[in-house]
């Protein structure tokens, strides 16, 4: 028995060994390796994405979702659940900012129940289909399988019913204050939702609009929890129910779209669909993803691997969303989440640039630049309806996070793109110096601190301004992307050398003593008593082993604080060495990101939060890319899988998964409001970026392997290139790079100071001048 109990292992682990090692090539689909239930598998303790199964077009400004949450509960989808309660339209960033504008859809049968803990069904993920542009379920209690597949505003249901005088549709649009109104005669319901989480004007609603191609045969409201015979309703919490008769497998069509604006506009959203029935609506859903997703060509990866990036790449171009809409005479116009009223122009949000600054935007930049000049011009707008730019928008200014990295966002499209697209750079220049030197109406707007900062170069510790260092250390990047943009818009030479100056505020918070970042208080003393591994404090969602890197603009300038390329190194290397202890004093208990570093057996690197995920390629900097290489391999294997918990902590709006993307690629943008991205090594054996001037980068890995994670050797257009970073400006010429992968380091490779991406501190070096 034992002996066929060992030969069955055998075999086993020999599948496993085989699975590991198979190489997928030339994908014609990508969109049949998204998996949208990666990372769904979270709760608020401890976060494996803290996403939900998004049903949605890129950047669309509505998205679908099956709701296992009560009403209210950021977590609306989890992957734990077994019951759903309805299909909710959702604009929700990340459980923490929670939602807006939402209401569900549910169908039951037999007795008529419409609260949501008594219509919700049990459902099984093995009768489950999630797509990016298509979900389907089957709902057990109810006998009824439900079908969605989204436009960027509109949507299509199909309700597959059983015979019963007793099928139901329930639209709930939720309390907070709501109204609906069923117009039989059309098969119509119509309504609007209030529910929001904070960020919005007192005139803020959704509208939405609901048609049927079936007559109703009863119809009702509700008003909080009494069912009445009336049509309409306007209430705390206001819903539908519409009933039929039907034959067993009979199907129900309904077609839904909302607005900002009005009911009208939400009929007029409602033409994305017009006469297109479900399968037509679903191909052109597959169709466009696949479009997106086919930008960047991936061949020889394992299936996970595949399956891995496309899912990154699908959640890298959800966010920011589109909260546009296009008029009767087909221009383009919004409603203004910071002043309510309907203006004209671009508008988009639900993103926080704390996080997306890092990979995300560089990512438009490289591949959608066109899109992120519409961004621009949309944060000209915000800036004009609002005095101010948003670092957190949902929709509007929400008050959370740090930092004035709206710079860096602002600055580096245009660094990037220059007059390729029309918006106000000059009103958005006025926008940066406005919030770099102001306090904002909230702590996360403009500079808290902006007055310490100016007279100091730094935000006090000791003057009740929370996650100062943290605040310190980003101003300073933001001032080096200010720097940047005013060199290029040929400011006052005045005026470029004080942001050139301020950028260099991040030598006033390093310890000498510690070689790390450390608050310092008012009269210029360290704050103590001081322990590196205590998290918040001075620091946001991280402790100083984590924050001392925040210098992406300047790491030759924080080599020499340290002491030289050894001493550098040295502390590079302890990240992953020391234990992943720490303190939690300042929140009183364990956060969820404080477990995700303790629990992922990476040392003090916590790549689940993103203070840290650019830290692994400052070896570039110091002579020692190979560990660069290593890192960045040991990363994208370990903590991101093709499977429900598949994250190491938040998402985040696409910056976690942007991170993947490109460090699949083999780069990543340290620095963004720089030219550079710097090298890693590749995932595959051959990826194509089609960038969106027609042009092709592409990146030839060959003996890529688990085991062939170094680079022995590269050139550039066929010629031996030794440089630790690419330009952004020659990419988009197009580009071949050819990578010899092996499985030791090549200690000689990319170790000469001339190989070093930019720092300001060698800015008199032509070699290395950004663009």
């Amino acid at each position: 028995m034992n002996l066929i109990k060992s030969t069955i292992l055998f075999l086993i682990s020999i599948q496993v060994l085989q699975a590991q090692k198979e190489r997928i090539g030339k994908i014609e689909n990508p969109v049949d390796y998204v998996n949208p239930l990666i990372g769904t598998d979270s709760d608020y303790s401890l976060s494996n994405g803290n996403v939900y199964p998004a049903i949605a077009m890129p950047w669309g400004m509505n998205f679908w979702t099956p709701q296992t949450g009560e009403m209210g509960n950021g977590w609306a989808y989890t992957y734990d659940a077994n019951k759903i309660r309805g299909f909710k339209q959702t604009h929700q960033p990340s459980p923490w900012m929670n939602d807006y504008g939402q209401f569900s859809i549910m169908p039951v049968t037999g007795s008529l129940k419409f609260k949501e803990e008594e219509r919700q069904s049990w459902f099984s993920h093995k009768a489950e289909i999630v797509k990016p542009n298509y979900y389907s379920v089957y709902l057990a209690d109810h006998d009824v399988t439900t079908e969605i597949t989204p436009t960027e505003r509109a949507a299509r249901f199909k309700f597959t019913f059983p015979e019963t005088d007793s099928s139901f549709v329930i639209i709930d649009a939720f309390d907070k204050g709501s109204y609906v109104k069923i117009l039989p005669d059309e098969n119509k319901v119509i309504g609007y939702t209030t529910r929001n989480s904070g960020g919005v004007p007192e005139n803020f609603k959704n509208y939405f609009v609901v048609i049927f191609d079936k007559k109703f045969e009863i119809k009702k409201t509700f008003s909080d929890s009494i069912l009445n015979s009336s049509l309409e309703s306007n209430s705390n919490h206001a819903g539908a129910v519409v009933g039929f008769k039907t034959m067993k497998g009979e199907v129900v069509n309904a077609k839904v779209a909302s607005s900002f604006i009005s009911h009208e506009q939400a009929e007029r959203n409602l033409k994305e669909i017009g006469n297109k029935d479900f399968e037509e609506v679903k191909k052109g859903g597959r169709e466009k993803w696949n479009k997106e997703l086919s930008r960047i060509e991936v061949e020889g990866g394992t299936p996970g691997q595949i399956q891995t990036f496309y899912s990154a790449l699908y959640r890298t171009l959800l966010f920011p969303r589109k909260f546009y809409e296009f008029a009767e005479d087909g221009n383009i116009v919004h409603y203004s989440p910071y002043n309510g009223e309907v203006r004209e122009g671009y508008m988009f949000t639900d993103t926080g640039f704390w996080d997306t600054f890092r990979a995300l935007f560089p990512f438009l930049n490289l591949m959608y630049p066109e899109l992120n000049g519409q961004m621009q011009e949309g944060l000209s707008n915000a800036y004009d309806e609002s005095g101010w730019l948003p670092e957190w928008a949902s929709p509007g200014l929400r008050n959370i996070m740090v930092g004035n990295n709206s710079a860096s966002v602002v600055s580096e499209a245009y660094l990037k793109s220059g007059d390729a697209y029309e918006y106000d750079i000059e009103n958005l220049y006025e926008a940066l110096i406005h919030g770099a030197n102001n306090e904002g109406p909230m702590t996360a707007v403009g500079r808290a601190g902006a007055e310490y900062y100016k007279e100091l170069g730094y935000v006090p510790y000791d003057v009740d301004i929370n996650e100062n260092a943290a605040r310190t250390l980003e101003y300073a990047y933001d001032d080096f992307a200010i720097y940047q943009l005013a060199k290029k818009l040929n400011k006052p030479k005045a005026e470029i050398d004080k942001y050139r100056q301020r950028a260099l505020n991040y030598k006033n918070l390093y310890d000498p003593e510690t070689k790390l970042m450390r608050g310092k208080n008012e009269n210029g003393e360290f704050m103590k008593p001081f322990n590196p591994f205590k998290w918040g404090d001075a620091f946001t969602e991280g402790n100083s082993w984590h924050y001392s890197w925040s210098v992406f603009h300047d790491i030759q300038g924080l080599i020499d604080l340290m002491g030289g390329k050894s001493e550098f190194n040295a502390q590079l290397d302890k990240v992953f060495s020391l234990p992943p202890k720490f303190d939690d004093s300042y929140y009183g208990g364990v956060i969820h990101e404080i477990r995700e570093m303790q629990i992922a057996n990476m040392g003090q690197y916590a790549h689940g939060n993103q203070p840290i995920q650019h830290m692994i390629y400052l070896y570039n900097y110091s002579g020692q890319p190979w560990k660069a290489q290593y890192w960045a391999r040991e990363t994208l294997d370990r903590m991101y899988t093709p499977s429900p918990d598949g994250y190491s902590g938040d998402e985040d709006n696409g910056q976690t998964s942007a991170w993947y993307v490109f460090s699949a690629l083999g780069f990543y943008p340290v620095a963004p409001a720089t030219d550079q991205y710097v090298l890693g090594a590749p995932l595959f054996e051959k990826v194509t970026l089609h960038l969106e001037n027609g042009n092709k980068v592409i990146i030839n890995a060959p003996e890529n392997s688990n085991e062939n994670r170094y680079i022995q050797s590269m050139k550039f257009n066929e010629k031996d290139y030794t440089r630790n970073y690419l330009s952004h400006k020659e990419l988009m010429r197009g580009a071949t790079l050819d990578f010899k992968m092996n499985s030791e380091p090549n200690k000689q490779r990319g170790i000469n100071n001339a190989d070093f991406p930019y720092s300001l501190s060698n800015d008199q070096s032509k070699l290395n001048e950004p663009e």
